[in-house]
């Protein structure tokens, strides 16, 4: 049985307020099977991120938004692929995003429950989180940063292109695992 913890733990550093992503030193990450036998890498841009932490960060209610445009895998015809109707359709759906639904603490790893909005579905989402700590930076500005991961099925969102291969399996695999490698500032 799993130990979930819904008192506040004791975080080092941790203060409550409104935190803002700082998108220069944040990063939104994908990996996905390609050919059933290596994996495709790419990130996206995130356009906003923010987090109203209450002095219980089990209450933290979190939303973010990525521009889905953005999708970038140094392939610029994938890429172009990726923001057509047979996937993301980026013009009829720019944008994916992410509303916390619940913050848990299950033994040491803290757990964020959300829904997820891509290609006109939402579905529930749970990420995997991991305090890298707080701090102040040269310009007074004080600073947490975390990372997040978390596994979708991308047919589950609608997202059904595919192509046979000829030796067996498809091009693209359905588990897409996304990884936030995140900076916020607290506003002051």
């Amino acid at each position: 049985m799993t130990d979930t913890t819904t008192t506040a733990p004791s975080i080092a550093g941790y203060k409550a307020g409104t935190w803002v992503l700082d998108a220069a030193h944040s990063d939104v990450q994908f990996t996905v099977r390609h050919m059933m036998i290596s994996k495709v890498r790419g990130t996206f841009g995130v356009k906003s991120a923010t987090i109203i932490a209450p002095e219980n960060p089990l209450e933290a209610k979190i939303e973010a938004t990525v521009d889905v445009s953005s999708v970038n895998t140094r392939d610029e015809g994938r890429d172009a692929h990726l923001r057509s109707a047979d996937f993301f359709d980026a013009e009829t759906f720019p944008t994916m995003e992410f509303h916390s639904t619940g913050v848990r603490l299950e033994g040491d790893e803290f757990l964020v429950d959300g829904e997820l909005t891509l290609h006109g579905v939402t579905k529930p989402v749970t990420f995997d989180v991991d305090f890298g700590g707080f701090g102040t930076d040269p310009y007074g500005n004080y600073k947490a940063g975390a990372t997040a991961k978390a596994v979708i099925n991308r047919e589950d969102f609608g997202l059904t292109w595919n192509a046979a291969l000829e030796t067996g399996g498809v091009l693209v695999g359905k588990d897409v695992t996304i990884e936030l490698d995140l900076q916020g500032a607290l506003q002051a």
